[in-house]
């Protein structure tokens, strides 16, 4: 008997049917994100520092320059991560000669980016950039006391949305337009209500033309705080989720942008009653939102098991937020991706009506029991079988390939 005939034996006896679990496995999708690979510096040349609070520490060599060399980067990536999988592209990472200002961008200068998209196999997601420009200097955009500002911000929203719909039809499949603003400010300010006010202005008429939901849904993202808005941040949680259950957008629940004690899958199953579709951004806040690269830790699996559990896989996108300059940029990817879907794995082969059946009994001893004695079920050979279908490296042929490919790209300047 083979090691994985052993498991699948194993997970029986407990109820399980591991071949389910693998061919649901197989249908999620995971968005990667872009921004990862060049250390959220994008392709623009109008604009300077990344902003917003957001910065990747480190130099290791092989940051992507180009268009190029980034999509290179990823079709590596995606060769060695099982399944089909999604790319989220920030409006900064445009691929034209042109040098249009952020109120200027149009399907156009994507273009390159969908040809890639539909011969690589990948869906796309998108995000407006609402950071790393002269205009949101002051940590303020959509709210901005000044008119104009909040004009500019709010066009280029209304073209990403544009873009966004326009990406989703070109591939056949829905694109989430993730918006994320860093308004705020540093110290307290004298009226919260106005900036919220500005805000919630901004983003209605922002999200007032019409788009088909088949080719884009619109998300709307939270944060706790940030660097130079640590007083307030004006689109808060509670901000957001209550726009999001008014308008009838996606939430966006970014595991980086809660206070680290909170535990950000206990949130799933209550947003779930009042929003129809969330999007989560997963990420390893080791120091509040410094988005290390994600580990198959607790956090994870917590959250992993309540998708699965709760039923929520089917209204849930999937998304990454973390960059690292510090350790090979492709590898993070592939180690990231990968540990999202070893916790979706093992939420898929919980024995939940054993569970279920002893939590409905109030008989937590049994419940106790059986959440400890699973954790020593062979896991390591289901994923073993799940990567050898997909004919993808795992073990130490997966760190020889990572190591290979980094040695490749590690004299770009």
């Amino acid at each position: 008997m083979s090691t994985y005939e052993s498991a699948k034996a194993q997970f029986a006896d407990w109820g399980v049917d591991v071949e389910a679990a693998l061919a649901r496995l197989g249908t999620i999708p995971i968005s990667m994100h872009c921004w990862q690979g060049d250390d959220v510096v994008g392709f623009e040349t109008r604009t300077g520092s990344s902003g917003g609070g957001i910065q990747a520490t480190g130099n290791h060599p092989g940051r992507a320059r180009t268009p190029d060399e980034l999509r290179a980067d990823l079709d590596f990536a995606y060769g060695q991560i099982p399944g089909s999988h999604r790319l989220n592209l920030h409006a900064m990472y445009l691929d034209s000669d042109q040098t249009p200002d952020r109120d200027e961008i149009e399907y156009a200068h994507f273009a390159p980016w969908v040809d890639w998209a539909k011969g690589a196999g990948v869906g796309l997601d998108f995000n407006p950039t609402f950071f790393a420009h002269e205009k949101a200097d002051d940590n303020l955009t959509l709210s901005h006391p000044d008119k104009g500002v909040r004009d500019f911000w709010i066009e280029h929203g209304k073209r990403s949305r544009d873009i966004a719909a326009k990406m989703g039809a070109a591939l056949g499949s829905a694109c989430v337009n993730n918006i994320w603003v860093p308004d705020g400010y540093k110290d307290v300010p004298v009226d919260r209500m106005a900036a919220r006010r500005r805000l919630e202005a901004s983003l209605d008429e922002m999200l007032a033309p019409a788009q088909d939901r088949a080719q884009m849904l619109d998300a709307v993202e939270s944060k706790l705080f940030g660097i130079g808005v640590e007083a307030c941040t004006v689109g808060s949680h509670e901000f957001y989720m209550g726009y999001a259950i008014r308008k009838g957008t996606a939430l966006c629940l970014d595991m980086g942008h809660f206070h680290p004690t909170e535990n950000v899958a206990d949130k799933l199953s209550s947003v779930a009653l009042s929003v129809d579709e969330i999007l989560l951004h997963v990420s390893r806040p080791m120091r509040w939102d410094s988005d290390h690269v994600i580990l198959l830790n607790d956090d994870i699996q917590a959250m992993a098991n309540e998708l699965v559990s709760g039923d929520l896989l089917g209204r849930t996108h999937i998304g990454l937020d973390f960059f690292d300059a510090t350790i090979s940029r492709t590898a993070a990817w592939v180690i990231g991706t990968r540990n999202m879907q070893k916790a979706l794995m093992r939420a898929l082969l919980l024995p939940l009506d054993r569970l279920r059946a002893a939590e409905t009994g109030m008989d937590y001893t049994r419940r106790f029991l059986l959440t400890e004695e699973i954790k020593d079920l062979p896991y390591g050979a289901v994923w073993a079988e799940f990567c050898a279908r997909a004919e993808v490296p795992e073990g130490l042929a997966l760190i020889e390939t990572l190591d290979r490919y980094q040695a490749s790209v590690a004299s770009r300047g």
